[in-house]
């Protein structure tokens, strides 16, 4: 029977839990499960869920490197060398 984790990674949403997270906690995390799944002993079933919250954590942090990048990209210097913000399109 499907979990939560995984009905929502086949629906393609990011649950609450892991969206509410900045990009360094979400980072942190998605560190510490390729740690333990290079480590090699987790059981197979804690295997395949850390598997799982891990795409979900890096699903979120690509986001949120996509929103930093947009925000960047905004940035607009100006002749008279100031710097302005663009509208996002």
């Amino acid at each position: 029977m499907p979990n939560t984790t995984e009905t929502a990674r086949a629906a393609g949403v990011v649950p609450a839990e892991v969206s509410t997270l900045s990009f360094e906690e979400a980072l942190a995390e998605l560190e510490k499960i390729v740690h333990g799944l290079e480590g090699g002993q987790q059981k197979l079933e804690d295997a395949l869920a850390a598997y799982e919250r891990g795409t979900l954590l890096r699903a979120h942090c690509e986001a949120k490197l996509a929103e930093a990048e947009a925000r960047v990209q905004a940035i607009v210097a100006a002749t008279d060398g100031s710097l302005s913000l663009r509208p996002a399109q």
